[in-house]
């Protein structure tokens, strides 16, 4: 079950990017919740399509639900299953990729895969659209974890190699974060950013980079060794949103070139226990969450669909092609990204307290 996720917050999405729908059915949700259908549009608005540095594919993205609620739009028990309508889909872009395959894109090998069966347009299942439905259940989930005192929030660490400023990970920036579409510590640093994504724009190339999570509030003790670590069951939710190719943690592939001495985080008695003086280690301990924030950052390839030519191959030809794409595309898919993380990463730790054992409140 590919497009599933969780085991007590089981969230499978369907549908593709040019479908007449997407969504998502969730299963786990506790009964008696009234959803904050104000703060979940809200939340989505943030992935929405359109705005200076995204695709001008217009979507609402206004989530509607069929299922899962009594009369008085209470979470009832039953699978709860929202709708999002695909609005704006212009098809006939990807005709000619149905021939000749993307490079940096799922089209070749989803061909082999499915036969030559898979959707092409939109890039089906493969599409970033499939992030909306992911929003939804993860906008559900953070309003569940909010109750509990849990946060997670998100901001863009590096675009093109231009980098935020370093933050303290026993206090990461939980709110102050500057405004617009690029939420980052240092407005200078985002401005920079989106200069890099309009100069790619402008010569018909992509970027890509990097978003920086942060979940505070969460207890100590969730979370298991070997395979179902946080780090694992975080991995596994935050590798399915697509153009991800790397996640890391705390201090993340820098340990590698740290001694010991300058990677451990100093342990010390507090009023409700034990505290860390320093979170290199990113939250989490033996796969086994520590009390301190949760530090994760995740790497997003460029954008595959770009406006200059590539080499690529003639597959009913057999012999090499070159191809121009049209179409409406990103320039850079981080700034959309942050909330597709935050979702992902809110799935992930709701599922793991739920698991745990943990209640909520309705």
């Amino acid at each position: 079950m590919s497009n599933s996720l969780g085991n007590s917050y089981r969230v499978q999405i369907f549908g593709q990017s040019h479908s007449p729908q997407i969504g998502c059915v969730i299963e786990g949700v506790p009964a008696g919740i009234v959803p904050d259908m104000e703060s979940i549009r809200s939340f989505m608005a943030r992935r929405a399509p359109g705005g200076a540095l995204s695709t001008a594919r217009r979507e609402a993205d206004e989530p509607r639900i069929v299922a899962g609620l009594n009369d008085r739009g209470e979470t009832c028990g039953a699978p709860l299953t929202a709708l999002i309508e695909n609005a704006d889909p212009r098809s006939r872009d990807y005709d000619r990729l149905r021939d000749i395959p993307r490079p940096g894109h799922a089209d070749y090998t989803a061909r082999v895969k499915f036969g030559g069966h898979n959707d092409i347009r939109g890039g089906g299942q493969f599409s970033g659209r499939l992030t909306a439905p992911l929003c939804f259940a993860g906008a559900l989930a953070m309003q569940l974890l909010r109750d509990s005192g849990v946060r997670i929030r998100a901001r863009v660490l590096r675009v093109a190699g231009i980098e935020d400023d370093a933050v303290d990970f026993l206090r990461p920036p939980m709110d102050g974060l500057c405004d617009g579409p690029l939420p980052c510590v240092n407005a200078d640093a985002a401005a920079r950013m989106a200069g890099a994504i309009e100069a790619a724009r402008a010569s018909g190339d992509s970027v890509g980079g990097v978003v920086e999570c942060f979940a505070t509030g969460l207890p100590a003790g969730l979370g298991d060794p070997m395979f179902d670590g946080v780090e694992n069951r975080l991995a596994r939710a935050l590798f399915g949103i697509p153009a991800v190719r790397g996640v890391e943690f705390g201090a993340g592939f820098a340990a590698a070139d740290m001694t010991g001495s300058a990677h451990n985080d100093a342990l010390r008695a507090a009023a409700d226990g034990v505290a860390f003086e320093s979170n290199r280690h990113g939250g989490a301990l033996g796969g086994i969450t520590s009390g301190a924030p949760i530090v994760v950052r995740v790497a997003f390839k460029p954008t595959p669909s770009i406006a200059r030519p590539q080499r690529s191959v003639s597959l009913s030809r057999g012999e090499d092609a070159e191809l121009v794409i049209e179409g409406r595309h990103d320039p850079c898919v981080v700034p959309r990204a942050v909330p597709a993380v935050e979702a992902a990463a809110a799935c992930a730790l709701l599922d793991m307290m739920l698991d745990a054992g943990l209640s909520f409140p309705t």
